[in-house]
């Protein structure tokens, strides 16, 4: 444990890791839709399930309010992302094993699953089916997991013209590589923002890589290349950031109180 422990060493002088919510807490298991609307299961990742709660809660009002009955799963699953991303990939396979049985009736029934954080989402979309080659349940799961975006768009959900805002919106690394992040550019678009899509590449932070003293320096380099300027340039713009490791690079580097999509439309009228 001791040497596993100093791969997360953080520089306390200028990095601090975001505390805890107090509201990070299991949320209710459903969101009251009308009657026949579609089930569909809501991904409680845990970033945003332990420092920024109210994402989720925003997502299942998102969702409920567009006609569909949300869920949560009972259990606390995991994705397993950090796990293999430090080659513990024999846990990893076991956390999806439990997930796999868990889920088995709502994965062989079709009920979609929508997630919030970027690489979460990645990890159902790519690493699943990968660990599980030729395992028709992972393929099912891999394939019937959405990004917020991808499956409003999907579902053809229409946000109502809003007054117009300024967004500058970057993309976490996984959603880039692997999601549609164009969707949730179309959502904004749709509802009347100046969405300005930046070349920011990567943000610096990238899961633990930021939070590491040894990569400090780098970590800020590649905030600075064009993501960091460009926030300086346009104070007044608001900054919309999936990925709960890009909004953490930029609350610590840049003062900035980034928002994830699903923020942004629980402030639209129909969906208020």
């Amino acid at each position: 444990m001791a040497q596993s422990a100093t791969r997360f060493e953080t520089n306390v002088e200028t990095k601090k890791i975001e505390r805890v919510d107090a509201r990070a807490c299991r949320l209710p298991t459903e969101h009251s839709a009308a009657r026949g609307a579609g089930r569909v299961l809501l991904w409680p990742d845990t970033f945003n399930d332990t420092f920024y709660p109210s994402v989720l809660h925003d997502a299942v009002r998102v969702l409920g309010r567009a006609g569909f009955s949300v869920e949560i799963p009972r259990p606390r699953l995991c994705c397993g992302r950090p796990l293999y991303e430090y080659g513990f990939q024999g846990d990893a396979r076991r956390r999806w094993h439990r997930t796999l049985d868990a889920l088995a009736d709502d994965i062989d029934g079709g009920v979609p699953v929508v997630g919030l954080e970027p690489s979460c989402v990645a990890a159902f979309r790519d690493e699943l089916p990968a660990l599980f080659p030729g395992n028709p349940r992972a393929e099912r799961l891999s394939k019937q997991t959405h990004s917020l975006g991808e499956f409003l768009v999907a579902a053809r959900v229409q946000p109502p013209r809003v007054p117009a805002q300024h967004v500058l919106y970057h993309r976490h690394c996984h959603q880039a590589a692997v999601l549609a992040p164009e969707h949730d550019i179309a959502l904004l678009r749709a509802a009347g923002h100046d969405v300005e899509v930046l070349d920011s590449g990567c943000c610096g932070m990238a899961g633990a890589f930021g939070f590491q003293r040894a990569n400090y320096e780098l970590s800020v380099a590649l905030a600075e290349r064009v993501l960091l300027p460009a926030i300086r340039a346009k104070p007044s713009a608001t900054v919309v950031a999936d990925g709960f490791s890009c909004r953490e690079q930029l609350r610590q580097l840049g003062n900035v109180r980034a928002r994830h999509l699903a923020e942004l439309l629980t402030d639209l009228p129909i969906l208020a």
